[in-house]
């Protein structure tokens, strides 16, 4: 499984309530997650705002496209779309900028 690395940026004003937000996730929207392939996805939040996502995947194309086809994502990017800058008028789904990879351990 591939492992991705991604980064946007939460407005500095909204951050506490992104975190909020992010305490309460919606049951569907985490089976949808779940469904579309996404695995050990976890979010990292640093005090200016820059977001940091990791996620495993056998693809991770084809888990935003599965993503992409759920109402339930619909709604969530709808709703958390407010909370970023630098969008250029995507979705925040869209709008993740994939880090490289340069250095693994590989644990045992």
């Amino acid at each position: 499984m591939a492992r991705y690395c991604f980064c946007l940026q939460v407005r500095p004003e909204r951050m506490a309530e992104y975190t909020e937000r992010h305490r309460t996730v919606w049951p569907e929207m985490r089976q949808a997650l779940t469904d579309s392939g996404w695995r050990n996805y976890s979010l990292f939040l640093r005090d200016d705002g820059l977001l940091v996502g990791y996620v495993e995947a056998d693809d991770l194309d084809a888990a935003q496209a599965a993503m992409a086809r759920t109402e339930v994502n619909a709604r969530w990017q709808a709703e958390m779309a407010e909370f970023f800058t630098g969008l250029g008028g995507r979705g925040p789904d869209e709008g993740l900028q994939l880090l490289t990879e340069v250095f693994h351990l590989e644990g045992k």
